[in-house]
C-alpha cells in the first residue's frame, strides 16, 4: 500500500532532513572545539541562533539554510534520490550525503 503524503508527513521528512543536518553541523563545531561565540562568527549568525542549533530547536532553520552552514564549514553535501520503484515496491529510496 502506498503512504498518502499529508502536510504532517512532508513535514517529518523536512524534520527529519534538518535534524540529520543538524547533527552534522554540530558535530563539526564540537569536533573543531569552538566555542558558541566563534561558532557563530563561522557560521553568520549571532550566539543565541548557535545554542538554539545546538539544542535542536531548527524552526528558525531550512534545511538548505544548513546546508548552507555545511558549506561554511568546508563541507560539501549531496541528496541523492533513487528512483525505480514500482508502486508495489518499496519507496525510492533517499540518502544525504556529507563530505
Amino acid at each position: 500500500m502506498r503512504r498518502k503524503l499529508t502536510p504532517r508527513t512532508v513535514g517529518d521528512g523536512e524534520r527529519n532532513l534538518k535534524v540529520q543536518l543538524a547533527v552534522e553541523v554540530n558535530r563539526i563545531l564540537q569536533q573543531r572545539g569552538l566555542t558558541q561565540t566563534e561558532a557563530a562568527q563561522e557560521l553568520g549568525i549571532v550566539q543565541p541562533h548557535v545554542s538554539e542549533l545546538a539544542h535542536y530547536r531548527l524552526d528558525r532553520y531550512s534545511a538548505e539554510r544548513l546546508m548552507q552552514f555545511l558549506a561554511r564549514l568546508g563541507q560539501e553535501v549531496e541528496i541523492r534520490i533513487h528512483g525505480g520503484a514500482s508502486r508495489t515496491q518499496r519507496p525510492a529510496m533517499r540518502r544525504i550525503v556529507i563530505r
